[in-house]
This record gives C-alpha cells, sequence and structure tokens, in this order.
C-alpha cells in the first residue's frame, strides 16, 4: 500500500507526516489516560498546574494555546474528579485562580508512567541518541529552541 503513487506522494510531505505522527501520539495518549477519565488537554493542564502555585483561567489559555471557553469546561471536569479546584485569588478577591489538589498531583504522578510508556511505544524505532536529536529538531520547528 506504501507503494502506490498517491502514498509516496504524501510521504515526502513533511508537514502531513508531522500531522500523522500527531494524530497517532494524540491516539496513544488519549487510549492510556482514557483510564484515569481524562484527555490529553486534561494532562498538558494538569502539568501546567504543577508547575505554579495558582493560576488565573486567562493564563491557562494563553500558555496552553486553548481557548478560553475550552478552558472553562477543562477545569470544570478537573474539579469535579477533585483533581483541582478554583480558589478566591489572594491578590485580587474579584479573581479566582486554578491550584492543582493533592489528588491531582498524586494522578499526575501515575499519569506521567502512562506518558513515558506511550512515549516509548511511539519512538521505539529510534535509538537514544535519534531521539535526543528528535527532541532538538522538534524543539527548534516548534519554536521552542532555547538556544
Amino acid at each position: 500500500m506504501t507503494d502506490e503513487p498517491w502514498m509516496r506522494g504524501l510521504h515526502t510531505d513533511t508537514g502531513y507526516l508531522l500531522h500523522r505522527i500527531g494524530l497517532r501520539a494524540g491516539s496513544l495518549f488519549n487510549s492510556a489516560l482514557e483510564q484515569h477519565g481524562l484527555r490529553l488537554r486534561h494532562y498538558a493542564l494538569l502539568r501546567y498546574l504543577a508547575t505554579a502555585e495558582g493560576v488565573r483561567q486567562r493564563e491557562i489559555s494563553d500558555r496552553l494555546g486553548y481557548d478560553p471557553s475550552a478552558v472553562v469546561g477543562l477545569v470544570d471536569d478537573l474539579q469535579r474528579l477533585g483533581l483541582a479546584e478554583r480558589r478566591p485569588d489572594p491578590g485580587d478577591r474579584r479573581n479566582r485562580i486554578v491550584v492543582l489538589t493533592r489528588a491531582g498531583r498524586d494522578l499526575l504522578r501515575d499519569s506521567d508512567h502512562d506518558a513515558a510508556r506511550v512515549t516509548e511505544q511511539l519512538l521505539e524505532p529510534l535509538g537514544e541518541e535519534e531521539r535526543r536529536q528528535l527532541q532538538r529538531l522538534l524543539l527548534r520547528v516548534a519554536g521552542l529552541d532555547p538556544a
């Protein structure tokens, strides 16, 4: 099937390959996270909350690149699961911040193991140096290269 002309053309298109890999990675991650009642977007939000003492939903939207209305739903989901909660902002009582709960930290630790397993599955065909090189290249392409 990969020898068909239309498929060979797609396989020479880097953007298409990145898209396919993204779809596969998202599907694998979502399947692994499903056992926790989460999806990849929830995991990204938990991961971000773990680095902050509490953040406004607007900041979450800006940092993760999610639509503000989607963030409201994601935080609602996490709050319903007891993984995050909204609290009054100590700096401005008119606002609320989102914080990770103890249960959220525990689940994040467990889901980190799932994420590592999925990453290992995705990168199985590559050796260690190839994996490091791929990571460096992806950071550059994404505009996240610190160098």
